[in-house]
């Protein structure tokens, strides 16, 4: 197995065994569900925080500066997150894929919508990644603002991808169980 590949299954290997799978049946309730007030989440464009990134029907919240004490996120803000900020700017500047801005990008106004968005960059990256030859992970790429060697970008990558997994998973077990319900099985 090349380096690249190493690197590609250490994030495969969750996403497959551990994220995707609980994925698995997330309903648009669940998705924009805001577990406190004062949330950023993915809204109808109109209806968001006073800044919101988007083109289309839907926006992401935002501020700029980011605030001190960020806001608790709903799974279609983190989803999103995920696809554009994590992947969608990488797959463009790394891989030749299509730019992705956050200020232009079409965010989903439904969780199946928003999955499959999921899905379709996570298969860029995890096939552009498998690509990298020994020279290419050892360099700095030469396309985009990051100036490391591309190893510790796909490393980077592949923590943000578990770590903001690990957020929505634990967003979907809190839904499950609010209010001390017995949970839904999802």
């Amino acid at each position: 197995m090349t380096r690249s590949e190493r690197l590609a299954d250490q994030l495969d290997r969750h996403w497959h065994k551990n994220l995707r799978p609980r994925l698995h049946g997330l309903a648009d309730e669940e998705y924009f569900w805001e577990p406190v007030r004062g949330c950023w989440s993915i809204r109808p464009r109109g209806t968001a925080a006073p800044l919101s990134a988007g083109s289309e029907e839907w926006t992401m919240d935002s501020a700029s500066p980011d605030p001190v004490q960020a806001p608790v996120t709903t799974i279609a803000w983190r989803l999103a997150h995920i696809i554009v900020s994590c992947l969608g700017y990488r797959v463009g500047w790394h891989f030749g894929g299509q730019d992705v801005d956050s200020q232009t990008f079409a965010y989903a106004g439904t969780a199946d919508e928003a999955l499959k968005q999921l899905d379709e960059m996570y298969g860029r990256w995890n096939a552009g990644v498998r690509e990298l030859s020994d020279a290419d992970l050892e360099n700095p790429p030469t396309v985009g603002p990051e100036r490391f060697p591309m190893e510790g970008i796909v490393l980077h990558v592949n923590r943000e991808l578990i770590h903001h997994g690990a957020e929505i998973c634990l967003l979907r077990d809190l839904y499950r169980w609010q209010d001390g319900a017995v949970p839904r099985r999802i």
